[in-house]
Order: C-alpha cells, then sequence, then structure tokens
C-alpha cells in the first residue's frame, strides 16, 4: 500500500485539530455516487485522522466500494470569522482489535473524558466485534481563515 507522505501543518491548524470539535466525514457509494455526510469524533495524531464506526453504518458500506473520502473541521473563529480545514484522500479501514479498541478508547476518552469513557456504553463500544477505524492521511488539505 502507498502512503502518501506527511503534510506539514501550520500550527493554527494543528491547534484546531487538538480540540475535541465534532468533524464531518463524506463518503460516496460507488454506484451512485450519493455523498453522505455525518457528524465524527476523531482523533489526529500528526500524520493521519482516526475515527471509529461500527461496520453497520452507511460510512462503512460506502468504504467497501470507494476509499474516497472528504474530512472536514471548521469553526466560527475570532470576531465570526469561520476557519477550518478540510482533507481529501483515501481511508485504510483497520479492524485489528489490537489496534481498534485501544484508539477508540483514546477517541472516546478525547471527547467524553477519561472517566465518561469508562462508562459502560462506550467501554462496550471499544471493544465490540464490529467496531472498525477509519485511517486517512490527508493527500489534498484546504484551509481557510487562520
Amino acid at each position: 500500500m502507498h502512503t502518501p507522505q506527511a503534510i506539514k501543518l501550520e500550527s493554527w491548524i494543528a491547534d484546531l485539530l487538538e480540540q475535541p470539535l465534532t468533524a464531518r466525514l463524506a463518503t460516496a457509494n460507488r454506484n451512485t455516487l450519493q455523498p453522505h455526510v455525518v457528524p465524527v469524533w476523531f482523533e489526529w495524531d500528526g500524520e493521519a485522522v482516526w475515527i471509529s464506526s461500527f461496520d453497520s453504518t452507511r460510512k462503512m458500506r460506502d468504504l467497501e466500494g470507494n476509499p474516497l473520502v472528504s474530512f472536514v473541521v471548521d469553526v466560527e473563529g475570532d470576531n465570526r470569522n469561520p476557519r477550518g480545514v478540510l482533507f481529501e484522500g483515501s481511508v485504510q479501514v483497520i479492524a485489528d482489535p489490537a489496534v481498534v479498541a485501544p484508539r477508540s478508547t483514546s477517541i472516546y476518552e478525547r471527547y467524553l473524558g477519561i472517566d465518561g469513557a469508562r462508562e459502560p456504553g462506550p467501554a462496550s463500544w471499544a471493544v465490540d466485534p464490529e467496531n472498525r477505524l477509519i485511517r486517512l492521511i490527508p493527500v489534498k488539505v484546504f484551509t481557510w481563515g487562520g
């Protein structure tokens, strides 16, 4: 599998990605090409965006036939000046429980806190056999604001 070169991001973008903001992930069905956009929790590791998802979701069904996605994080910004980042690229879906459970837990902790991620619901999501990780290494980056 070819891995694209890591993209160097401006510090304000890295700061934006560090915040536990709700992002949006766009997928498209291979046959109908109908776009599908959903809110997602994510984690940025400096190279890739990680998203926890379940096999039964539409986004996962779309990714089976078409791994191309768009991912956006944006905020209103200071003085109502919007700023954000849009990533495009092809994703890798990871099913290995040894990778899925710890990364999913990390994502849940980011949004729910450590105690929230240990609650029965989120704790069970991390180890659910249907849980998968979506890993996006951006190939194209578009930004606004800053």
